[in-house]
This record gives C-alpha cells, sequence and structure tokens, in this order.
C-alpha cells in the first residue's frame, strides 16, 4: 500500500535490494520500517560495515559517472 508519497515501501525495497545486488553489495537489515504508520512508511537501511559503506559510494560515484 502507498503511503503519502505515493511509493509503495516494499516494492522501494525490493527495488533497492535487486540494485545493490546486482553492485554486490548486501544490507542485511534492508526493510520497511516496521514502526511506520500506514500514511508515512519509511525504509530501514541500517547499519553496514565500512567496506560495504565504501562499496556503496563507489557504485553511487560510477553512476554518477556515467
Amino acid at each position: 500500500m502507498p503511503d503519502v508519497s505515493g511509493v509503495d515501501p516494499f516494492a522501494a525495497v525490493e527495488s533497492l535490494r535487486a540494485a545493490l545486488d546486482r553492485a554486490g553489495i548486501v544490507f542485511p537489515s534492508l526493510a520497511v520500517d516496521p514502526q511506520g504508520t500506514p500514511r508515512v512508511r519509511l525504509v530501514e537501511l541500517g547499519r553496514v560495515r565500512p567496506d560495504v559503506a565504501m562499496r556503496l559510494a563507489e557504485a553511487l560515484q560510477r553512476g554518477r559517472a556515467a
């Protein structure tokens, strides 16, 4: 169910998970925040190791350069 943003948070999580997977990146805690309200749903990114954060930064920089 979409929230005020108009985006289904579960679809957003799966889309982000797929994009991260293509970059070889795993966010173990990636999920829809269970504490959110039906009106405002948040995506929980969780915590990652420093090497994962660095790979994410590199992937974003490569995408920006493309």
